[in-house]
């Protein structure tokens, strides 16, 4: 790796992460393609690489929640549990089933456009009033979810917190709650997801396991860039958080489109 690979890889570690973090997402939806189409990262060892950044960038801002007493309880219990068999489910159907990313990159914007459409349209109907968390899914549904989530995070090594945001924030749980539990299982599923993967390239041809420094210096950035934030998230107003959340989804959902039928 050259070292303006390195540069590039921490600085948009830093950049994706001090917007994404604040809405529960790692930003390795972002880094994906950066990965891909500017630092040449091949494919399946993007998946990984996306896995490791997760891991090194999210204590950061885990750290920073913990430290406000926002991080633990049943949500993030819920999201570990579900998550957790699913990334490593998926990463053996990234490795041995799907060839390549396209037909992820258009299901995940089929998914993610709607989602983000709907949270625009909630919060602007009702700007000052939001449905309370014991007005959201229920524990079963959440589980499920986060087991489904697991799956594509493992295939694809965007952490899960991108699906998992959206939708939990759309069924009426305040980002407040949402974000530190979606990093939690972010953080504990990438570092399975990633050592599954390292364990399959021991015995399987290809470009499998991650790249490591790079995966580290984007990691770094992130770090830096989660933990500034986490910060900053206590002074965004939940509408303005609903918004972002919505507008990222959308913005991620425009891009994999055109990635998929380029």
């Amino acid at each position: 790796m050259s070292w303006w690979q390195a540069l590039v890889g921490f600085g948009a570690g830093l950049l994706i992460s001090v917007v994404a973090t604040p809405v529960g997402v790692s930003g390795a939806v972002f880094l994906l393609p950066v990965q891909l189409s500017v630092l040449g990262v091949p494919s399946p060892a993007v998946t990984p690489t996306n896995l490791l950044f997760n891991v090194v960038a999210t204590p950061g801002a885990l750290l920073r929640h913990r430290r406000q007493a926002r991080l633990g309880g049943p949500l993030t219990r819920l999201l570990v549990l579900g998550t957790l068999p699913g990334v490593v489910l998926g990463a053996l159907a990234r490795v041995f089933l799907l060839p390549g990313p396209q037909v992820f990159r258009l299901l995940i914007a089929c998914l993610l456009f709607p989602l983000g459409g709907w949270l625009w349209v909630r919060t602007l109907r009702a700007p000052s009033r939001h449905p309370r968390a014991a007005d959201g899914p229920s524990p079963r549904v959440i589980s499920t979810m986060a087991l489904a989530v697991g799956v594509v995070g493992g295939m694809y090594g965007i952490g899960g917190g991108s699906l998992l945001g959206p939708i939990l924030a759309g069924r009426g749980l305040p980002v407040a709650e949402v974000a530190p539990a979606a990093l939690a299982s972010t953080f504990v599923t990438s570092i399975v997801g990633a050592l599954t993967y390292a364990v399959v390239a021991v015995t399987t041809a290809g470009h499998i396991a991650p790249d490591w420094t790079l995966g580290l210096w984007c990691g770094f950035g992130g770090l830096i860039g989660g933990y500034l934030g986490a910060r900053l998230q206590p002074h965004l107003p939940e509408t303005g958080l609903q918004l972002l959340l919505g507008t990222l989804a959308i913005a991620l959902a425009g891009l994999y489109a055109v990635q998929a039928f380029s």
